[in-house]
């Protein structure tokens, strides 16, 4: 059989790219880019002003001293870099793919691997092409809307990080528009197959975001909580699937996104148990509608019931089953603080660290089930039939945790460094005279002191001392310069791994690519064909695991806080 069609789609999609590559690289689209890119366009005209106001200087000085003007590089900022990369990425595979275009309209094709393997590129340039116009126009287009409506006051939240229109859940839907209203072109039939692939690539480094450091400093009662819910959820939803007849595949995918972390899990856990596209989809569209629901009843209820920032944090991080809407409810709880939102997170990452268990709770869990009533022994399934992607998932995270990628105590590769704040980073004059004024709005000598080791060091020293004065930023009436020089201290001391930047942002396209392959494979009819079943099963979880854990935050949560 032969699987490669002729025709000039390839080399037209190389062709688009070649031409955004050089639109990047002229400057052409700077305007767009500006538009796209509000911030890093912000801090770049201010990088601009600085360095021509420092070239001017250093002219004018040259000139007096009867020198030669010196040689001053500018800086990159990160609206360059992004052109940049926009510009090398384009070039690379537009490159890339108008060759291939050529060949395949040259070539006559004969069966075989090269027809198969070759008839898979136009349809993965035609994802990329996809995942180029998300990433690149509407994931920042959306969230540039979100933040100028709340910024406006027509709504108080983000409605386009609460609602997750990212280039996630853009990327499904776009797949799913194109396959229902569009219908996937045959040329591209055979290489959209390979979204899969590129999503086990991403889950495995999904894997390096983890660190087994960080479970160590969250505290014995979020383990605790989360660790009962999560298990007790994942047990229930594998109770209540078989004895609903629903397929072990729906059963296990929908295991894993109601009781660890919502789209990220399901993701995950989705090859471990062979979950089909329209199951995935099913999964995620009951997780985000529970979520959203739940982000404006959770509130509501915790100041019904005077519930305290600890109290709620705690429930909400615990009971809420997506991480987006963790965040929505922990700032519409309590919008002008964050002590909410901190609870709430350190029981939402407890949460999301528990993923490698139960991947391998599921893993195990399908082969037994799939293979019939005969018992089978787990430490055979897991030498003979867990599959590649999942170790590599697993080593990744156990790789991270030795602090291979970030020091020690990182959080999704970020860390605290004193000794790696820059000179420039410093606190400046006027921000230490500032600070110096305000210490007598201090109201213990903890806080006294962590002031004063600020102003005599210019920088933050430990992470205690920046917690600390991250409370006292807050003290009302605290002079504007002052609160700003600590927020700056405290972001001059925070860094990036940069393999875990490396890995984030492969992660982003890995994601992006797949799950628009992905969107690409669910039809309308096989949605129908999941039935009310995942959703009842999923209300019933969910309703449990918000009940339970408010019960037992209101009774307990007190007593060990």
């Amino acid at each position: 059989m032969v699987y490669t069609r002729k025709s000039p789609a390839l080399l037209i999609i190389g062709f688009l790219l070649l031409v955004w590559g050089w639109l990047n690289a002229s400057g052409s689209v700077d305007g767009l880019q500006s538009t796209l890119q509000k911030s890093a366009y912000s801090d770049h005209v201010k990088i601009s002003e600085k360095f021509q106001a420092e070239l001017r200087v250093a002219t004018e000085l040259a000139q007096t001293e009867g020198k030669p003007t010196p040689e001053m590089k500018k800086p990159e900022s990160k609206f360059d870099k992004e052109k940049a990369f926009q510009t090398r990425l384009s070039y690379i595979f537009g490159g890339g793919f108008s060759l291939f275009g050529l060949l395949v309209l040259a070539w006559k094709p004969k069966t075989g691997n090269l027809d198969y393997y070759l008839s898979t590129v136009p349809g993965m340039a035609f994802i990329l092409l996809i995942a180029c116009v998300v990433r690149w126009g509407l994931d920042p287009m959306f969230a540039n809307w979100g933040k100028a409506v709340q910024d406006a006051g027509t709504l108080t939240w983000d409605f386009a990080k609460i609602f997750n229109l990212n280039y996630v859940v853009m990327g499904i839907v776009a797949g799913i528009v194109i396959v229902n209203v569009f219908n996937i072109p045959a040329w591209a039939a055979n290489g959209v197959r390979t979204a899969r692939l590129f999503l086990k690539t991403g889950v495995i480094l999904l894997g390096a975001l983890y660190s087994a450091a960080e479970l160590a400093q969250l505290g014995a009662l979020s383990v605790v909580m989360i660790g009962f819910f999560v298990l007790g959820s994942v047990w229930l939803v594998l109770l209540m699937g078989r004895r609903m007849h629903c397929p072990n595949s729906m059963t296990g995918v929908l295991s894993s996104g109601l009781g660890v972390c919502g789209v990220s899990a399901t993701v995950a856990a989705a090859p471990v148990v062979q979950a089909k596209a329209g199951e995935i989809a099913y999964t995620i569209g009951t997780i985000l509608l529970w979520g959203v629901g739940c982000m404006f009843l959770f509130p509501t209820v915790g100041h019904i019931l005077g519930m305290g920032p600890v109290q709620f944090g705690a429930w909400a991080g615990t009971g809420i089953l997506n991480s987006a809407q963790v965040a929505g409810a922990a700032l519409a709880f309590d919008p002008k603080g964050i002590e909410t939102l901190k609870v709430a997170e350190i029981f939402n990452i407890t949460r999301v660290l528990f993923l490698p268990i139960i991947v391998l709770w599921l893993a195990a869990w399908f082969v037994e089930h799939e293979e019939g009533a005969e018992k089978m022994n787990v430490r055979q399934v897991l030498i003979a039939k867990f599959p590649l992607f999942v170790l590599g998932f697993i080593a990744m995270f156990a790789l991270s945790s030795t602090g291979i990628f970030a020091p020690a105590g990182h959080y999704q590769g970020k860390y605290f460094s004193s000794a790696e704040v820059k000179e420039d980073k410093l606190l400046k004059p006027k921000e230490v005279r500032a600070l110096e004024a305000e210490l007598p709005k201090m109201r213990s000598a903890q806080e006294t002191k962590a002031l004063q080791d600020l102003i005599a060091n210019r920088k933050m020293m430990t992470r205690e001392q920046g917690e600390t004065l991250k409370t006292v930023a807050k003290i009302e009436g605290l002079d504007a310069v002052a609160a700003g020089a600590i927020a700056n201290a405290n972001k001059a001391a925070t860094h990036d791994s940069k393999i875990i930047k490396a890995f984030r942002d492969w992660l982003a396209w890995l994601f992006a690519f797949g799950l628009i392959g992905l969107g690409m494979q669910i039809t309308t009819a096989s949605i129908k064909q999941a039935g009310g079943k995942p959703l009842i099963i999923g209300s019933v979880v969910g309703t449990l695991k918000a009940v339970g854990s408010l019960i037992v935050v209101l009774m307990f949560v007190r007593e060990f806080i």
